[in-house]
């Protein structure tokens, strides 16, 4: 009835002890299971991760076939592109015409008072800056329009060594567009600034 160990400091006899250290440990086995992960069927622990076992099994969970992400070699669609590239311009325009009607507002106030000063500040801002946002902003809807037909026709494939050639077709057919109505001579004109300015 009375333990060995008893009053010796090393405690009573656990099932993890080596085997030499005492005769119980021989009986109760390794301390850690045998895991073989092979054995393992996906449909059966997939209700665990919030997926039905038909749905593993249409998937495909159990078959050991990689996985591959569809890549979209075109990139971002052409009204992705020109809403992105209208609302930057606009921006832009609106705090570079902004800071012009600040310049414009203080030099230009008919009187040093404080409420005079800053309407006239007010009033060349919103027309300095909404003007120039509008133009910034139409030009490059006109200019994303015209390079994404350009993209859409391939132009790259006509055009040779000139490589690439949609931001040259659409900067110069954005100058010409815009001032198409002053004349043909000012269209082709602003059409050779547009693709100077690309190119």
């Amino acid at each position: 009835m009375s333990n060995n160990n008893l009053g010796s400091g090393r405690g009573g006899a656990s099932p993890y002890d080596d085997d030499n250290s005492s005769s119980s440990s021989s009986s109760a086995g390794s301390p850690l299971p045998d895991f073989n992960a092979s054995n393992i069927q996906l449909s059966t622990v997939a209700p665990a991760f919030g997926i039905s076992s038909s749905a593993a099994a249409a998937s495909g969970l159990q078959s050991r076939q990689p996985d591959y992400l569809d890549y979209d070699q075109k990139g971002r669609g052409i009204f992705s592109i020109m809403c992105t590239n209208s609302g930057i311009s606009y921006l832009i325009g609106v705090t570079l015409g902004g800071l012009y009607g600040l310049k414009e507002g203080l030099a230009r106030t008919p009187s040093s008072r404080l409420k005079v000063k800053l309407n006239s500040v007010l009033n060349h801002c919103g027309r300095h800056g909404s003007g120039l946002g509008n133009m910034m902003g139409a030009t490059a809807i006109m200019y994303s329009l015209y390079e994404g037909v350009a993209d859409s026709f391939e132009l790259d494939a006509y055009t040779g060594p000139i490589q690439p050639p949609a931001p040259l077709f659409a900067g110069m057919m954005t100058g010409a567009t815009y001032y198409m109505r002053a004349g043909p001579r000012v269209a082709a004109l602003a059409g050779t600034i547009g693709l100077g300015a690309v190119g």
